[in-house]
């Protein structure tokens, strides 16, 4: 059933996963910004007292990076558990700064077993057409963008990298082997995008993320690449607008980020009642990714139903019932699924 509906959305074939990436950014992200010339980190300690009863402190660490000779800051937090080395962790792109948050049960994660790393998007630049703030503020002469300039997604894909740094810098404390980028919707979205492009991740996890995402566009009963690029248009390079309404002439398809994590582990996360971001669609795009992994999409042939968890695979998917949002359910499937591997 699944090839059969794959073969009805006439997917553009995997290419080596050097072309996917090209592809992917001069057509769809923009291509990431440069690694920073310098950074630094400046920690303030313990910024939320009686933190998870003493088990697991909270910090604040400001990373400050220099491109191009000038500086740009943001803050991130860590909850690290007190005691411990070669930590799991995640990487939380999250919408709000606060910790815990309705979509972070920080406590839940640390008794995982998993430090947590969270930052709050908006602290890198902000979720609108202005270019000229945060660090876009850096990358755009007066908030002017190229055909295959970074989208907004990009910028916070390039944040989400730079958490990584400052975990990598702390020696035996993580164990990047173990790291995982994640995040939900926008966030989602860019979770994916980090890991493709930085191969240091371990895993990737999209929650809901739909299209653009996890979500094929092909055959979509959802959200659909004119829908997003209307209301959206700042989160992609401008080059992703002549494909509105124009699908079947785009030379990639979902299918194509999920297999650019390769041979890496990822997992997708879907809501059965999240009819926007079309389930189905993120199901068969898992699928269809499976050529690029060794031990591919492990999976019934059959679109998903209510709390399918299939896990044998490097790409692992499940769909839980209700409704657009990141909540417990969705992280303990996270955790068990980084613990299987």
């Amino acid at each position: 059933m699944t090839d059969e509906l794959l073969l009805e959305r006439k997917l553009p074939p995997l290419l080596p996963r050097a072309e996917v990436l090209k592809i992917l950014q001069e057509e769809i992200y923009g291509y990431m910004p440069p690694k920073p010339e310098k950074t630094e980190y400046a920690v303030r300690r313990n910024i939320i007292k009686n933190f998870c009863a003493g088990k697991a402190p909270c910090d604040e660490i400001t990373i400050t990076c220099t491109l191009g000779g000038r500086e740009f800051s943001f803050p991130i937090n860590a909850v690290i558990p007190a005691g411990k080395k070669n930590l799991p962790f995640f990487i939380h792109l999250n919408f709000r700064p606060e910790n815990p948050d309705r979509y972070m049960p920080t406590e839940e994660i640390i008794d995982n077993g998993f430090a947590l790393i969270s930052l709050c998007y908006k602290d890198i630049t902000s979720d609108d057409e202005d270019f000229e703030n945060g660090l876009c503020g850096l990358l755009f002469d007066g908030g002017r963008r190229e055909g295959n300039s970074p989208g907004k997604l990009a910028v916070w894909a390039w944040a989400a990298q730079r958490a990584l740094d400052w975990a990598q810098s702390l020696g035996d404390t993580f164990d990047i082997s173990r790291s995982c980028v994640c995040g939900h919707s926008r966030l989602g979205k860019t979770a994916l995008l980090a890991s493709a492009t930085d191969e240091r991740f371990a895993f990737a996890y999209s929650n809901d993320s739909g299209c653009s995402g996890a979500a094929l566009a092909r055959g979509t009963t959802g959200e659909t690449p004119a829908d997003i690029i209307h209301k959206f248009p700042f989160w992609f390079c401008e080059n992703y607008f002549k494909y509105a309404d124009n699908e079947e002439n785009m030379p990639f398809d979902q299918h194509y980020l999920i297999a650019s994590i390769a041979p890496r582990r990822v997992l997708i996360g879907s809501a059965s009642k999240d009819s926007w971001a079309d389930p189905a669609q993120e199901y068969l795009a898992c699928v269809a990714a499976a050529p690029a992994f060794e031990n591919g999409f492990v999976h019934p042939d059959r679109l998903p139903v209510v709390n399918d968890v299939f896990f044998d695979g490097d790409i692992g998917y499940q769909m839980r019932e209700g409704l657009h949002y990141f909540g417990r359910e969705d992280w303990q499937r996270l955790m068990s699924f980084v613990k299987s591997k």
